[in-house]
């Protein structure tokens, strides 16, 4: 009797620990909603029937925050994943905040400074010639045939 107390226990301990986290899959179900959400406000848009269509980008608005909030509770509750070591930026160079459309040098996205296991941080997956680069304490998802900063995402490794 006593063991099946303390197994009863243990469980009741674990279950909102696994509740709270979301899965990859579910967070790809996420992001597939709001990219469904922003496709039905553009056909509204184009058949001209706008109060659908602003109810469409509400939702889409919504969706997206919804996730933003769950992966920021998943940085949270991952703290260690996102603890890198030090920062070397090439010789010669220093850090400086970026924003979309900056170029980078070469020798800030080479391989040695590209995050490969995207997934494990919940990032998106870069699509063909893009790769994240961490820069600083950042990410930053380059364009590595021009060079071109396409999103940064600030203060991201602790």
């Amino acid at each position: 009797m006593r063991k099946i107390l303390i197994a009863a226990l243990a469980a009741t301990t674990l279950i909102p620990a696994a509740a709270s986290a979301q899965s990859a899959g579910e967070v790809r179900r996420d992001q597939r909603e709001v990219r469904q959400d922003m496709r039905d406000a553009r056909d509204y848009q184009r058949q001209g029937n706008w109060k659908k269509a602003r109810a469409a980008h509400q939702e889409a608005r919504e969706d997206r925050r919804e996730l933003n909030e769950d992966w920021r509770d998943y940085r949270k509750s991952h703290r260690q994943v996102f603890q890198r070591g030090a920062y070397y930026a090439p010789r010669g160079t220093r850090y400086r905040p970026v924003s979309v459309g900056y170029t980078f040098q070469p020798a800030f996205f080479s391989n040695r400074y590209w995050v490969n296991d995207y997934g494990t941080y919940r990032l998106p997956a870069p699509g063909y010639n893009h790769r994240w680069v961490r820069y600083g304490n950042d990410v930053v998802l380059v364009d590595i045939r021009t060079g071109r900063v396409l999103r940064v995402i600030t203060g991201f490794f602790w």
